[in-house]
């Protein structure tokens, strides 16, 4: 009997070892791997140059603390700053304590200008945010703040639509003391449901017209996964806070919570922190990460091979409409709307060595490496097609 706790639903699957898009299991089968660690490994398993950054700094120090300065942290957040919106930087471990630590900065900001009763954020209903108590309640779904008493307050929400108006009555749900809007700019969990540059436009404008902030989560859609840095540079467009993580590390733990000046001014000594947060294995393999998705045209690449994935994935589902609902997605953050439940899908697609995760909605997610090659793609489309023809 297993010591874990019994909290995930694991699969009867283990592995050795991973090499770029494969997984290597231990009865010795080969897995072409889009599940990715969940967007995480954004340069697959076992790249070259984040294991040489990882060796490299555990020779040296894996732990100070943030009581002291931190050039490796530093380094990482200058390349941060220098390629968005951002003028500030906060380290964390995860995608769930960045969004914790990005509630706390619109509240703190606030605060710090003497309007401290603004302190409630409005969310879309079933968003994912993370699984810490605040972010659970933050997304507003039953499945995930059942059991969890008390409701943590603070917290408003509206309805995402995929038909117009896409945010019914958000003028109405703004109230005097809103602090911001926190959305993801593209729904993970919530089965890959990318939000419209329009509608992207339109709640930066909201924000502005009304002086609260824009927090848009990007720890799922972030660091390249859409073809852009960010996938809010699609609509052109600047957050106040973004919170990130998921492929920043590559598949070591990294949060971070992005900041502009106006906003960052208020995160004085004391107001937050992290033991962990900003150590320099992580700080290395994060600089090693960016080193990679910085490089010129790496970015145009994605958007390529993304397109091509689409277009071959949008054949499959004209040619088996029975089985397929909606190809969803930007870039390399794929969705397979089915037409019933996934969990039959995913587990024939598995069979045929293709390992892939669902979402809301009878979705099923596809979150290749960004430097995957078009060879794997084509491999991903002929077990998809397969599993499709012998469906039923």
């Amino acid at each position: 009997m297993s010591s874990l706790a019994n909290n995930y639903n694991r699969r009867k699957i283990s592995f050795k070892y991973g090499k770029g898009s494969f997984l290597y299991s231990t009865s010795g089968k080969k897995y072409l791997d889009m599940v990715g660690g969940i967007a995480v490994l954004s340069l697959g398993h076992s790249h070259p140059k984040l294991v040489k950054a990882l060796n490299k700094q555990a020779k040296k120090v894996w732990h100070i603390s943030n009581a002291f300065q931190a050039p490796e942290g530093e380094k990482l957040a200058k390349k941060i700053t220098k390629n968005s919106f951002a003028d500030k930087v906060m380290f964390v471990n995860s995608g769930a304590e960045a969004t914790e630590a990005s509630i706390k900065v619109a509240r703190r900001y606030f605060f710090s200008i003497g309007k401290s009763y603004k302190n409630r954020i409005l969310c879309i209903k079933n968003s994912f945010h993370g699984r810490t108590i605040a972010a659970i309640y933050a997304s507003g779904s039953k499945k995930m703040t059942e059991g969890f008493l008390p409701k943590v307050p603070g917290f408003d929400h509206i309805e995402f639509k995929n038909s117009k108006p896409r945010f019914p009555n958000i003028r109405k749900k703004i109230k005097k003391n809103t602090a911001a809007i926190m959305i993801e700019t593209v729904m993970g969990e919530g089965g890959i449901k990318v939000i419209p540059d329009k509608c992207l436009k339109y709640l930066r404008k909201i924000c502005n017209e009304k002086k609260i902030l824009l927090i848009l989560d990007e720890v799922q859609c972030g660091i390249g996964r859409t073809g852009k840095f960010f996938a809010f540079e699609h609509a052109n467009i600047k957050p106040d806070i973004t919170p990130i993580a998921k492929g920043i590390g590559g598949g070591f733990p990294i949060g971070a919570v992005l900041m502009t000046n106006k906003v960052a001014k208020c995160m004085t000594p004391g107001t937050h922190g992290s033991t962990f947060g900003g150590n320099p294995l992580a700080m290395s393999v994060g600089n090693s990460v960016l080193d990679q998705i910085l490089k010129k045209n790496f970015l145009t690449n994605v958007t390529k091979l993304s397109k091509y994935f689409l277009n071959e994935l949008n054949k499959i589902k004209n040619k088996y409409p029975n089985v397929i609902k909606e190809i969803r997605g930007k870039g390399l953050l794929i969705g397979i709307q089915l037409q019933s439940d996934q969990t039959k899908f995913i587990k024939s697609l598995e069979k045929n060595y293709l390992l892939t995760i669902r979402a809301a909605e009878n979705v099923i997610r596809v979150l290749p490496p960004l430097n995957v090659k078009k060879t794997e793609i084509d491999l991903a489309i002929k077990i998809i097609k397969k599993v499709c023809k012998n469906y039923n």
